[in-house]
């Protein structure tokens, strides 16, 4: 059975390619912004998260420590999306409680590999 993949991110080229990269094995679904995602999760779950770090409103980070305080939420495995990394961006994902971060310009040749590593 494939599994429900979230992916939050307010660029909607990087929602079309994250989404396009993982349909063939999984379930996905889009959503612009962390509000979205918030309202979504009320209704159902997903196997995991991608989140992008920089979004209006709130961000990636503000939005993984939303999901950590709930108890519903808290173990839905995240990985953060993002244009720039570094080691101080990958310290901070990881101290937030996400699995990993991968960089956007990556992701082509790698994102379905990382989440079926995450998934299984």
């Amino acid at each position: 059975m494939d599994k429900m993949v979230f992916i939050v991110d307010d660029t909607d080229s990087i929602l079309a390619l994250a989404a396009s990269l993982l349909e063939d094995d999984h379930s996905v679904l889009t959503m612009p912004s962390a509000e979205r995602l918030f309202m979504i999760l009320t209704k159902k779950q997903p196997d995991m998260i991608l989140l992008d770090i920089e979004m209006p409103d709130m961000n990636g980070f503000e939005t993984i420590a939303k999901l950590k305080e709930n108890p519903d939420w808290h173990d839905i495995p995240v990985m953060f999306l993002t244009g720039f990394i570094d080691d101080d961006v990958i310290h901070r994902c990881l101290e937030s409680g996400a699995l990993a971060v991968m960089n956007k310009s990556d992701m082509s040749s790698s994102l379905l590999d990382r989440v079926n590593v995450f998934l299984s």
